[in-house]
């Protein structure tokens, strides 16, 4: 089911709340540029099944708190100005606080992030998790973890200066994800805001 802009309580619990073109377009083209050639990307290696595997993506890690998952820790490097700008734009705009980000670079449409909830116990019970888009739009979905459910999958097409934001139960009950659309072109960053507490 295609998700429509505006906050939606979902059926199984937890919240997502999405609002296309949330950027102005040359706030979030100057932002594109910005991060494409001011941040050091690398692509990690992530252990899933006793496997390292690449990442199918290129990776940033901004903020005041390392972080761990899938057996990668990522060092915390200091906010450069534009990332704290749009954080406290973020913060505004969800109504809670961030002390790091997770940036994304898809080269194109090949590069993917699998199913995944952020529940990793340094997040907190329920984790507020807002996430800006930039660049290609790409398919976003939410599976519910319940097999009897997975019908009521939700779909939403992130587009260049999209925000969505999960909060609630949402990462107990759903799982999310960017599927490879291998006709897309074009290059797609995305920043996840979220807050590190610690264990």
């Amino acid at each position: 089911m295609l998700l429509g802009p505006g906050q939606t309580l979902l059926e199984l619990g937890g919240l997502v709340r999405y609002e296309p073109g949330w950027l102005a377009r040359a706030d979030a083209d100057a932002l594109l540029q910005d991060l494409r050639s001011g941040v050091d990307w690398k692509q990690g290696v992530i252990t899933m099944f006793g496997r390292e595997l690449p990442e199918p993506r290129l990776t940033a890690w901004f903020g005041e708190a390392d972080y761990t998952y899938s057996g990668r820790t990522l060092r915390a490097a200091p906010w450069p100005d534009s990332l704290a700008a749009l954080r406290a734009r973020v913060e505004g705009a969800s109504g809670a606080r961030f002390n790091a980000a997770l940036l994304n670079l898809y080269r194109d449409g090949r590069d993917s992030m699998g199913l995944h909830s952020d529940d990793e116990p340094e997040l907190g019970p329920n984790p507020t998790i807002a996430s800006v888009s930039l660049g290609a739009e790409r398919r976003f979905v939410l599976v519910p973890k319940k097999k009897a459910a997975r019908q009521k999958t939700l779909e939403v097409p992130l587009g260049h200066g999209s925000l969505v934001v999960m909060a609630g139960a949402c990462q107990h009950n759903y799982r999310h994800g960017v599927p490879r659309q291998p006709g897309s072109a074009g290059e797609r960053i995305n920043l996840t805001f979220r807050k590190v507490t610690g264990r």
